[in-house]
């Protein structure tokens, strides 16, 4: 990023999937150039990942060298469905705006830097770069922002489950659970599924399926089954419930990979 005298400066850095040994070395520059970090309290159910932010920063700057100025996340609409979930994404995502808007203008100065720390990569199914380009074209608060991409869940997932993303001449397509709810993407044998919070992956349990799931990944409460998709369904479902009930969240992400036809 190319410092610009008298305008504010904004890392949008990638941590990883949980694991703190998966900080780039590029993030951790970064982090060490940045006066102020931004944080957003999800509430006490999820207090844990804003204590494993907290953790990171410890581990790699120097007490009393940044300061941390933490807000509460707007709430979403989660029941929207059908028609309505892309404006009930819009309106949170926009509130998102007007939160991000007063703690850059009230709690950064200019000629300094901030910074958020985003989850896994933050080019890949994270709001941070569209909502900081929302706040931009409003014009009340100027600043120039870069981004340090992360290893994703989706990378991480993959990699604890050692195997590949896509296979010889064949492509891969990351979608949503929504989405696959709708049908197996057509010409696909490899897909991963993230933001999955029915499932959806049931509906397939009766055709050549494998799959690749894991839960809290790269952190100590890590979740992982693999196997033909008739078989683990059940268990991930039971696990999945079991974990959710436990800690009141769950991040998980998954592949599902059609079986070679016979012959």
């Amino acid at each position: 990023m190319r410092q610009t005298r008298g305008v504010r400066e904004i890392h949008v850095i990638g941590i990883g999937a949980g694991d703190p040994d998966q900080l780039t070395l590029q993030a951790v520059k970064a982090m060490r150039s940045t006066d102020v970090f931004f944080l957003l309290d999800k509430g006490e159910a999820k207090a844990d990942l804003t204590r494993l932010r907290r953790d990171m920063l410890d581990a790699h700057l120097p007490e009393g060298a940044y300061r941390v100025v933490e807000a509460r996340d707007p709430e979403r609409d989660r029941a929207a469905g059908g028609p309505a979930y892309s404006p009930a994404v819009g309106d949170w995502r926009s509130a998102r705006a007007d939160l991000y808007e007063r703690m850059i203008s009230e709690e950064l100065d200019e000629d300094r830097t901030g910074a958020f720390l985003v989850w896994g990569d933050p080019a890949l199914y994270d709001s941070t770069i569209g909502i900081l380009e929302e706040v931009l074209e409003r014009g009340r608060v100027a600043f120039a922002y870069d981004v340090v991409p992360g290893v994703s869940s989706v990378s991480a997932l993959v990699a604890r489950h050692r195997t590949g993303l896509s296979r010889v001449a064949r492509p891969v397509q990351i979608t949503t659970g929504r989405r696959l709810a709708e049908g197996f993407p057509e010409g696909v044998d490899d897909v991963v599924v993230m933001l999955d919070a029915h499932q959806a992956f049931r509906a397939y349990a009766d055709q050549d399926v494998d799959i690749y799931w894991g839960a809290y990944i790269g952190t100590p409460d890590e979740i992982l089954v693999s196997g033909p998709l008739a078989e683990a369904a059940p268990r991930i479902e039971r696990l999945r419930a079991e974990a959710r009930e436990r800690k009141g969240w769950i991040m998980d992400t998954y592949l599902l990979r059609r079986r070679p036809a016979e012959g």
